[in-house]
């Protein structure tokens, strides 16, 4: 049948972790399967905006009802404009949303985001709001459709849910306990993506390397990465995030002896004092963590490694984060991601007396001035050197009297880098050796093309693929990603061809 009318337009806006940035994709796949399309990449609104949250920090809830106030002025004047909202706060918060913002059409949990269109057609036709959480996993979110973003890379979920109880996280009683996927889906998942053109896949997990606890092959998550490496055309295979705890030295080996495993870890270390960490319930010692570092290193002696660091938790005195510098000083993080302590409900450390604000503000301080300064020295470090970038679809940026464009190197630096006059431009998704001519404190910048040293572009199947899409002519359904005829932008992963009347 022809088209008569356009197809509702669908937002997404994705607040907190990588596992999150997923789950959204996932909505998105689930809406254009249901005829939705996207909107702008531009737009604020659309005719369903779907909030897909985050309840990690204390501060999630006043972004949350912040978005959702902006949203109420906008419905008022947009008939027919529904908001849904997600994720870990909509699984812990439930009807309360509701409640305090009742513009809201739907909320639905970390659960059971399949039913993210039947709830919205529902709230339409029965003109109220529906509510639906579920208490465990119904459907394994990667047989889900997907809507990526990116053509290049793309993120596989190798399993959800965590077993663990350190005292200051929720994540356990929003995602559940780990659920694993077998390893020949997330295989065949990966092939997938790379025969569309992605080179370069991240393997997610609450606690990755604990993957194959739940069908017994505690040795499941470095053969994973083993058998990545014998995916033809897949170039770079990076994880996230690991425990320190269940750490094993075979994922070590597996890494150094895959070509295709970057040489990068994100190792969350939390506190370099050992009564901290027995209190936090995070089952290492920071003589076991900075084993962990050392090994790494004797093995891959390139690689880039970062961590999570939350300063004050309570209890913490100025002994015990005098550890935490000294852990830091010794790790040599390529950078950090540090936090204050925000207690949360619904946790055991929530019961325990906080520190005071100027005392965790002052630590705060005092270990970012650290970390810039080792961060510094890191990128000073690489200056020199030639590097290989996966090149970012990032539309250039202007620096001064040069323009530049942008990439990420094995360790997943971001390289800023200048293309020489009449040289070749390469596509995003494309691979460019450049030389490294500057370190700064958060990036790289090589202008080696510009005077001296190499400027080599190697395209790929991903660039291919952007120029594809560019002209239309990329798949954007199919369930195994072979159809043709499809509309430029992001790539669809097992979305069903849409037709309306």
């Amino acid at each position: 049948m022809t088209q008569t009318s356009p197809a509702p337009t669908y937002l997404v806006r994705t607040l907190g972790c990588q596992m999150n940035v997923h789950d959204s994709e996932h909505m998105a796949g689930l809406l254009e399967g249901a005829g939705y399309a996207a909107a702008p990449a531009d737009a604020d609104v659309a005719d369903i905006v779907v909030i897909n949250t985050c309840a990690v920090r204390e501060n999630a809830a006043t972004r949350l009802y912040g978005n959702l106030g902006q949203l109420a002025s906008v419905k008022a004047q947009r008939p027919g404009m529904q908001i849904a909202v997600g994720g870990c706060l909509a699984q812990k918060d439930r009807g309360e949303i509701v409640n305090r913002a009742p513009w809201v059409d739907v909320v639905f949990g970390t659960h059971n985001i399949d039913v993210l269109p039947v709830l919205l057609e529902r709230a339409r036709h029965n003109a109220e709001a529906q509510v639906e959480i579920e208490e465990s996993l119904k459907v394994f979110p990667s047989t889900l459709p997907s809507r990526r973003d990116a053509i290049a890379s793309g993120w596989v979920s190798i399993s959800v849910g965590c077993n663990n109880t350190c005292t200051f996280c929720i994540v356990p009683s929003l995602r559940g306990k780990e659920r694993d996927r077998r390893p020949g889906e997330i295989l065949a998942e990966v092939e997938a993506l790379v025969s569309q053109g992605a080179v370069e896949v991240t393997l997610l997990g609450q606690n990755v390397n604990s993957y194959g606890v739940e069908f017994g092959d505690r040795g499941a998550f470095a053969k994973l990465l083993r058998a990545c490496g014998e995916i033809e055309g897949l170039e770079r295979v990076r994880f996230t995030s690991p425990h320190p705890a269940a750490f094993t030295d075979d994922v070590i080996e597996a890494m150094a002896a895959t070509p295709n495993v970057m040489p990068s870890l994100h190792m969350p270390l939390q506190s370099g004092s050992d009564r901290v960490l027995r209190a936090m319930r995070r089952s290492y010692r920071s003589e076991r963590f900075l084993g962990i570092i050392d090994r790494v290193r004797a093995a891959m002696p390139d690689a880039a490694i970062t961590t999570d660091i939350i300063v004050g938790f309570p209890g913490e005195t100025e002994e015990d984060f005098q550890e935490t510098l000294r852990v830091v000083e010794a790790s040599r993080f390529t950078s950090a991601f540090t936090f204050q302590y925000s207690p949360r409900p619904g946790t055991p450390a929530y019961e325990l007396e906080p520190l005071p604000k100027a005392v965790v503000q002052e630590r705060f301080e005092r270990l970012i001035a650290l970390q810039e300064r080792i961060t510094l020295e890191d990128s000073h470090a690489l200056v020199g050197r030639d590097l290989e970038l996966l090149v970012l679809d990032s539309g250039g940026r202007k620096d001064g009297e040069s323009a530049r464009m942008s990439g990420r190197e094995p360790g997943n630096r971001l390289v800023h880098f200048a293309v020489p006059e009449g040289a070749e431009v390469p596509r995003p998704g494309d691979m460019v050796r450049v030389r490294v001519t500057h370190g700064a404190p958060h990036h790289l910048i090589a202008d080696s093309g510009l005077d001296c040293g190499p400027y080599e572009v190697r395209r790929t199947r991903a660039g291919d693929a952007w120029d594809a899409a560019q002209g239309g002519e990329h798949d954007h359904g199919g369930s195994c990603g072979t159809g043709d005829g499809a509309p430029a932008g992001p790539v669809g992963l097992g979305i069903p061809t849409l037709r309306r009347a």
